[in-house]
C-alpha cells in the first residue's frame, strides 16, 4: 500500500496508575515490562484527597520521573478522578497492573471489571518478579521508618528522600 495509509500509525498506550508514595523497584519492575509492550506507557499518580502521602503529588512525579528517565516511552503525571475518565481524555485502552499474590488478584479483578463495564478499557496483569513479591510502598516506609535496610527496594535517590523524610518527622 502506497499513499497516506501506509503511513498511518496506530499508538499503542498504557496506564500504570498507583499511589507511588513512593515509587519502588517493584513498581520500576511493572513500568519497564509494560515500556516493553506498549509505543506510550503513561505512569499516573492517582490523587487521592483522603490520603496524605508521606510526599507530595509533585514530589511523587519528580521520584518517579527520575526513576524513569531510562525509558524514553513514559510519561508521568498525576490525575485526580475515575481512572476511566484519564483512559478516555487521552484513548488510552489497556491499564497495566501488577500482581503480588492471589490476594491482589480479588480486588484488582473487581476493579478490572468495573473499569471494562464503565468504558471497555481492558486491563493486563503482570505477575510482579518474585524478588518484589512482598513489596509495598507502605512497607518500603514502616521498614525504613524503624531504622531497617530499605536500600535493596527502592532507587537511591528514593532513598535519600525518604530517609531525610522520615529522619525529619
Amino acid at each position: 500500500m502506497t499513499g497516506p495509509e501506509s503511513e498511518e500509525t496506530h499508538v499503542r498506550r498504557a496506564v500504570c496508575p498507583g499511589s507511588f508514595d513512593p515509587i519502588t523497584n517493584g513498581h520500576l519492575d511493572i513500568i519497564a515490562r509494560a515500556s516493553r509492550l506498549y509505543d506510550v506507557v503513561h505512569v499516573t499518580v492517582m490523587i487521592n484527597k483522603a490520603k496524605q502521602g508521606l510526599f507530595s503529588i509533585d514530589e511523587r512525579i519528580d521520584l518517579i520521573r527520575r526513576a524513569t528517565a531510562e525509558y524514553a516511552n513514559v510519561e508521568v503525571e498525576s490525575f485526580h478522578g475515575l481512572l476511566v475518565d484519564f483512559c478516555k481524555q487521552r484513548d488510552i485502552p489497556a491499564i497495566v497492573k501488577g500482581l503480588r499474590a492471589v490476594s491482589d488478584f480479588d480486588y484488582e479483578l473487581q476493579m478490572a471489571q468495573m473499569n471494562n463495564g464503565l468504558s471497555g478499557v481492558e486491563t493486563l496483569f503482570i505477575p510482579t518478579s518474585p524478588t518484589y513479591s512482598f513489596l509495598s510502598s507502605s512497607l518500603v516506609k514502616e521498614v525504613a521508618a524503624w531504622g531497617g535496610d530499605v536500600s535493596h527496594l527502592v532507587p537511591p535517590f528514593v532513598l535519600e528522600e525518604l530517609t531525610a523524610r522520615l529522619g525529619a518527622k
